[in-house]
């Protein structure tokens, strides 16, 4: 049986070794820290009670997410995830729209909620339907990797409250990236596979159990021969004669037939050295993520787009007294003190949600994800590596390498799952474990 050795416990790195597991190989995982999941992880609010976990932020996915949720069924794990067929988005002073599919086919199904929403007059409603009916004409042009989804925007003549309420309400929370940076071509991709292409691909799915617990331990018994090794930080993937020794960590050297390397950009340089890639080109863009306890319940709406102030995101994580705000691209956060960024918080949801005012706040948590993602900026796909490498037997993953998309968890899994598939290649047992976008 041909042995793994996969570094870093992410989603790229589990999916990778999930996916060789059960393709019959030997796979030894290890992960620097005490739990899987990488940035979508869960972790103890306490350090005294490890039962009382919060995520590092909402993590969600689409129905289109097809290699994600394909992850999750080889763990098990898909039961835990509850999908939900209409979004809400909240105006300030609490009139809430909503988007939501109708019988109509692909891609007219939202068509009549749409028309029906109350937070876009008639000339924005002009504006996005011309642009949606433009990105399924253009969604082949050759220079979508090279222009701003802002620049592409402004050419087709979108009004200013389309931009912000539309356009930027979705596509910064699925990129993690402001308009004016982000490559043409993710958000193109987005609306195209996740709003556009099939009625049912809009559907946004939510763990309903704390993301730590959908990589468990016991959702690894039926993926094959696969070990965890939590609190092992890999120094390096040390290399000689052109080809890899092996790993070291704690002073000990680990071989294996084939590595996998599924590590941030920010690492892969002190972690693998030899493979000489250039990271210079890559960015990070932040995601903050804002936990409030109140005394009473404060909405019932499970979930809702938050427009024109800085919060993005709400998500109704218990009975509506447990609340999480999402800002993604969050770099007008990074200086902001905790109780500064709790203060913003309180002021702007009292806009959207009245009772606020009225309840008592009594605890609240502020996550800074720093490092959340890669800027997805024009010009730099061609600069995302493959899974395979110039040193043979090492292979790489990372939501940042050549995935096909942007930095979501889609994406990580996808990676992952490339880079099993260059493992089995080079072993002479090629197998297959990416599945094609839905469209």
């Amino acid at each position: 049986m041909p042995s793994v050795i996969v570094v870093g416990g992410g989603l790229a790195g589990l999916s990778a070794a999930a996916a060789l597991g059960s393709a019959g190989f030997s796979v030894d995982l290890y992960e620097s820290r005490g739990f899987l999941g990488g940035r979508a992880t869960s972790f103890p609010v306490s350090p005294v009670d490890e039962s009382d976990v919060i995520d590092n932020c909402q993590h969600v996915l689409l129905r289109c997410c097809v290699n994600l949720l394909d992850f999750y069924r080889r763990l098990g794990a898909e039961r835990h995830i509850r999908f939900y067929r209409e979004y809400n988005f909240i105006e300030p002073g609490g009139r809430v729209s909503t988007l939501s599919a109708s019988r109509l086919p692909a891609p007219l199904h939202l068509a009549s909620s749409f028309l029906r929403m109350k937070c876009f007059g008639l000339a924005d409603k002009v504006a996005i339907g011309a642009g949606m009916l433009s990105i399924e004409r253009e969604r082949h042009r050759k220079d979508l990797d090279r222009i701003t989804m802002m620049e592409w925007l402004r050419e087709k003549h979108q009004t200013n409250n389309a931009i912000e309420r539309f356009w930027r309400q979705i596509l910064v929370s699925a990129v993690n990236e402001d308009l004016e940076l982000m490559a043409a071509s993710h958000g193109f991709q987005v609306f195209w596979l996740g709003m556009l292409s099939r009625p049912e691909a809009f559907e946004m799915g939510v763990p309903d159990v704390p993301l730590r617990e959908l990589y468990g331990e016991s959702a690894w018994t039926g993926v094959g021969d696969v070990r965890i090794h939590t609190r092992c930080a890999v120094e390096r993937i040390a290399t000689e004669s052109g080809g890899v020794a092996g790993v070291l960590f704690g002073g000990q050297l680990r071989t294996a037939d084939a590595y996998v390397c599924a590590v941030p950009f920010e690492k892969v340089t002190a972690i693998a050295p030899g493979l000489g890639i250039d990271t210079s080109g890559f960015q990070h863009s932040p995601i903050t993520g804002i936990h409030l306890w109140f005394d009473r319940p404060v909405t019932d709406l499970p979930h809702a787009a938050l427009l024109d102030r800085t919060l993005q995101w709400m998500f109704n994580k218990g009975g509506g007294r447990y609340v999480q705000f999402v800002i993604s691209a969050s770099r007008c956060l990074v200086q902001l003190s905790r109780p500064e960024v709790v203060d913003l918080a309180l002021r702007d949801g009292a806009e959207f949600f009245p009772l606020i005012s009225q309840a008592k706040l009594e605890r609240a948590q502020v996550i800074k994800e720093l490092r959340a993602t890669f800027s997805a900026a024009p010009g730099l796909d061609a600069c995302r590596p493959g899974a395979v490498t110039q040193i043979p037997g090492l292979f790489l993953a990372g939501d940042w390498t050549r995935s096909g998309w942007p930095a979501t968890m889609e994406g990580a899994v996808r990676s992952g799952y490339l880079a099993a598939e260059a493992v089995t290649a080079a072993a002479g047992s090629p197998a297959k474990f990416v599945l094609p976008d839905i469209a």
